[in-house]
């Protein structure tokens, strides 16, 4: 049976008052006294009933992480980032996988907030008006992490992902290509890879090249979506290099052209983004626009914990820097 905080105080010889005076780090225990009860502790192995003290504190020390998809590269980093940082705060995290479904989202919002967590890193594939709506009716502390609302209402951590895209279609061009293609989706104004297109088509404009629907695939970001991005493309067209919203993306789309005995980097360039594991690994090693993963989940996770302690931030909205990292999938 485990130790209550009755056994503790009896085993250290004190009242269950100055035992929760320890555990809450009440500084009005002498030491002597303050040792001995964390010895009784350590002894009987007792761990604090945490749903008890939180529902009389109102504090779980507990963060909720929202992930729009659990199968990609891109968000454990970001997670891994953020738990570090929880960890070093002594804050839990109770993590949620949405499968790219908004309603699953606003599903595991009030989920959340049955559980008390005391904030919410919030990931999606897109940011939709009844999202934040349903964040300011809940009324926790939530940050964004990839993403941003238009008008920065919210606390965010992201990239310049249009400008991460201009630049990426402006080093194709730079290498030579005439003829680009696009692997993405363009169909969303507040979906992180409709910025990437945004940028994808300022990079053709201001090289005065025409902008061509036949060579734009609107899809998902996984491999699969890559693959039939290609296929779709190639079938008609003829291109000699494209952008990928995503390095898983850009696997596809070397698999599909490689199957099809068309060579990577020698007949067309491919480019991604992200920089996951995979992109320094796969062959060829890809070229891509890295967003720094790790660094954008444990900021995120320290302005969370500043809000929620009501600490002074003097920075809200945060747009770390991305590089462009080259490798062998372009000429």
């Amino acid at each position: 049976m485990a130790a209550s905080i009755k056994d503790v105080a009896k085993e250290a010889g004190v009242s269950i008052a100055t035992v929760s005076r320890v555990l809450n780090d009440i500084n009005v225990v002498n030491e002597e006294t303050k040792k001995k009860v964390q010895e009784a502790i350590k002894k009987l192995q007792y761990r604090p009933n945490i749903v008890a003290r939180s529902l009389k504190t109102q504090k779980t020390s507990t963060i909720g992480i929202i992930i729009p998809d659990i199968s990609s590269q891109f968000y454990p980093e970001i997670v891994r980032g953020a738990e570090d940082v929880a960890n070093i705060y002594n804050y839990n995290i109770i993590l949620c996988n949405t499968d790219l479904d908004t309603e699953k989202e606003m599903e595991y919002l009030r989920v959340l907030r049955e559980k008390m967590v005391e904030g919410i890193l919030y990931m999606s594939s897109s940011l939709q008006p009844k999202i934040f709506n349903l964040i300011d009716e809940l009324q926790i502390p939530t940050v964004l992490i990839e993403n941003r609302d238009e008008d920065k209402k919210y606390p965010s951590v992201t990239i310049d992902n249009e400008a991460g895209a201009f630049d990426a279609v402006n080093y194709l061009i730079k290498k030579g290509n005439k003829k680009i293609a696009y692997i993405g989706n363009k169909d969303n104004g507040s979906n992180v890879t409709y910025l990437r297109y945004e940028g994808y088509k300022r990079a053709l404009k201001e090289n005065n090249m025409e902008l061509d629907d036949k060579v734009v695939y609107s899809g998902g970001l996984k491999v699969e979506d890559g693959y039939e991005g290609i296929i779709h493309i190639i079938e008609e067209n003829k291109i000699d290099s494209v952008f990928c919203a995503s390095d898983e993306c850009a696997i596809g789309a070397i698999n599909a052209l490689r199957e099809r005995n068309i060579k990577v980097p020698e007949d067309v360039d491919v480019m991604g983004f992200n920089d996951i594991y995979e992109a320094s690994i796969f062959y060829p090693k890809i070229t891509t626009i890295a967003q720094p993963m790790y660094d954008m989940g444990s900021v995120g996770m320290r302005l969370l914990i500043k809000i929620i302690n009501k600490q002074k931030v003097e920075e809200t909205n945060f747009e770390l820097p991305y590089q462009l990292i080259e490798r062998d999938s372009c000429k």
